[in-house]
């Protein structure tokens, strides 16, 4: 069979988009809820990510274990996550054994939701909480969305503090889709698709009942502080409105944000290599509906003065000056890599059909992605920079035990 994507609806709406990879000998699927922790109502917070636990707990025909140990013997490397605006379970399996996974995965997106375990898994993920409260790294996180997203639902954390059961209208079938790739037959799959979810119901695509919050206000300027006296280090961040996820732009500024702060970067060398910080370099929020770029440094507490001097002076002279053609093509190659070795998994196939659906509406190809690296020259990355300037006043943001600014 040709490589390349097939796609089809069934009747009840639930999309199928499989990508066929006839030279592997695994093929991974996945179901893709799209639902996180923005989509709850503030009584809802942290229903999404109780679901994901809920969902290996038993359905009508499985108890825990039948479900655990069915992926062990279909030799299935499998996991679920979720994050800000969707929730994915996935398998990754011998070729032969797509159809009892697809089966399996199926069948925990229908899950009984035993009240015996609620309590049991609110105290799993209870536990989880100051777990990531020991996270220097995810302190922060909250901390830029606390304050990015003040009075909006982006600022839930995903781990949340209550269950609350959403699932009838949020995995309903118009609300959820089936993704593949690998060595597949694409009918096949749909026959599966069929009969393990023909039976759900029936809703308008993207059109499941419940909290939609309106679209985030642009980081605007001013100072605020998140200090945090258990930790020793300092992290500050400068954020400036950019573009959402489905931009033109993003292969750009994918491609901007590793020359300013990754490997061989403007920052590694005139910032950490010159002992002001431990890390410097810019971020990409993106979301849907909102995009942000955070420059960012982390060090001790009291050089915080200087790594907002220095990173700003890096920001000022790729305005000013830009990048040079050399060290663009570095980056493109070291990407090209990337995309030539993720083209030969297919559950890194599968995590990309999910990012392109997100974030374009469709799949695309690995020579699509290839192309899109292709287009971005240091006159592109002007052109952006210049439509989303990184300099002036931002939204400074300080992490750690110092109370700065």
């Amino acid at each position: 069979m040709e490589s390349g994507f097939v796609e089809h609806v069934l009747p009840n709406g639930l999309r199928i988009v499989c990508e066929v990879m006839p030279r592997v000998r695994s093929a991974a699927v996945g179901f893709l809820a799209r639902t996180g922790s923005r989509h709850e109502a503030r009584h809802e917070h942290g229903v999404s990510h109780f679901l994901e636990h809920m969902c290996f707990k038993g359905t009508p025909t499985r108890d825990w274990r039948a479900i655990n140990v069915g992926f062990d013997e279909l030799g299935s490397i499998y996991n679920a996550f979720t994050s800000k605006e969707h929730t994915v379970y996935y398998g990754w399996v011998p070729a032969e054994r797509l159809s009892p996974q697809v089966e399996l995965l199926a069948d925990m997106m229908r899950p009984a939701l035993p009240k015996d375990d609620f309590e049991t898994d609110r105290n799993v993920i209870l536990e989880e909480i100051p777990m990531a409260a020991d996270s220097f790294d995810h302190h922060v996180w909250n901390a830029l969305h606390e304050i990015l997203f003040a009075n909006h639902s982006l600022a839930h954390e995903v781990l949340g503090e209550h269950e609350t059961n959403y699932h009838a209208r949020r995995y309903s079938a118009g609300n959820v889709m089936l993704l593949a790739a690998g060595n597949l037959d694409p009918q096949a799959l749909f026959v599966d698709a069929g009969r393990c979810c023909g039976d759900w119901k029936k809703t308008p695509a993207n059109g499941a009942a419940g909290h939609r919050a309106s679209s985030p206000k642009p980081p605007g300027r001013g100072a605020s502080c998140k200090q945090l006296n258990q930790f020793k280090q300092q992290t500050i961040l400068e954020i400036f409105s950019s573009v959402p996820q489905s931009s033109p732009w993003a292969e750009t500024i994918e491609v901007f944000t590793a020359l300013f702060g990754g490997l061989n970067s403007r920052c590694y060398w005139n910032v950490v290599q010159k002992g002001v910080c431990t890390q410097a370099g810019a971020a990409w929020l993106a979301y849907e509906d909102f995009g942000a770029i955070a420059l960012f440094a982390n060090g001790e507490p009291d050089k915080a003065e200087e790594m907002l001097a220095a990173v700003r002076q890096q920001a000022r002279e790729v305005v000013e000056s830009g990048f040079r053609p050399d060290e663009v093509q570095r980056v493109k190659n070291r990407r090209r890599t990337q995309l030539a070795l993720e083209a030969e998994s297919p559950r890194t196939r599968l995590m990309q059909l999910i990012d392109d659906i997100e974030t374009q509406g469709r799949p695309r190809t690995s020579d699509a992605h290839l192309a899109a690296v292709e287009a971005v020259t240091p006159q592109r990355i002007a052109e952006y920079l210049k439509a989303y300037p990184i300099t002036g006043e931002g939204l400074l943001l300080s992490c750690g035990p110092r109370a700065w600014p």
